[in-house]
């Protein structure tokens, strides 16, 4: 039996008995291990897996190439990093985009812009077509429903696709999230839409008006927020597939 096929049972085998993820640590941890990290397979991981916290940070930085995949340059780049960031915020400010009362989401949002040449934010977004028609596979009758109420046009997709769910749903809930979205699953995010729109149908068809849904889906119940992520990673693979990961 080869590497892999044995590495493929164990997975299979530990999740079976209850102890899902041991493997799965293991895995990471080997591909942290290179001397140079292989980025295709850590999108991968993270893409089909959720990360242990203890190696997110530095799984999410290799990623959005804030680090090198060479790890003997980790530290000297992090300080190139950490002036950048001051020259980026300094920068914010003498143009007022930005000030000691902007909450720091925000200015992290507007540094991300003005390093990608989009600030001003553009104002297109793709993905609200993408969620009507997932939307309709899984409940029509809900989308029914806010078309009927004039409410599918004031849905609060700047707070769930620009903002990615932050404000709306807890930070250890986001981290799954983000893994799938820092690892170039940004569609993730129209499956957790989705699926708050599933868990909270009833809510929703009893109200009739675009402004009580809206506020509604602006402030949801957070103790929900664990069971929305997990259906929506099953939606997202139920829909997208699953994909290979090769360790």
């Amino acid at each position: 039996m080869t590497e892999d096929s044995q590495r493929n049972f164990r997975s299979v085998y530990y999740e079976k008995v209850g102890f899902r993820g041991v493997e799965e640590k293991k895995s990471l941890e080997i591909l942290l291990k290179d001397d140079r990290l292989d980025i295709e397979k850590l999108c991968t991981f993270s893409q089909r897996f959720p990360l242990p916290s203890m190696y997110r940070a530095l799984v999410w930085k290799v990623l959005l190439g804030i680090l090198p995949p060479h790890h003997e340059s980790h530290v000297q780049v992090m300080t190139y990093r950490k002036e950048q960031y001051s020259d980026v915020l300094h920068a914010l400010k003498v143009i007022r985009f930005v000030s000691d009362a902007t909450p720091q989401s925000e200015v992290y949002l507007y540094m991300h812009r003005l390093e990608s040449g989009k600030l001003p934010r553009s104002p297109s977004f793709p993905l609200p077509k993408a969620f009507e028609q997932y939307l309709n596979l899984e409940d029509s009758r809900l989308l029914s429903h806010l078309k009927a109420c004039c409410a599918v046009s004031t849905l609060p997709y700047e707070l769930w696709f620009k903002k990615c769910f932050a404000g709306c749903l807890p930070e250890s809930s986001l981290q799954r999230i983000w893994d799938k979205v820092v690892s170039g699953s940004c569609k993730i995010l129209v499956f957790v839409a989705v699926e708050i729109l599933l868990t909270f149908k009833i809510k929703v068809m009893a109200l009739n008006s675009a402004e009580k849904i809206t506020k509604f889906l602006e402030n949801i119940p957070q103790d929900s927020s664990d069971a929305i992520v997990s259906k929506a990673i099953d939606l997202w693979h139920k829909h997208c597939g699953t994909p290979v990961h090769s360790a």
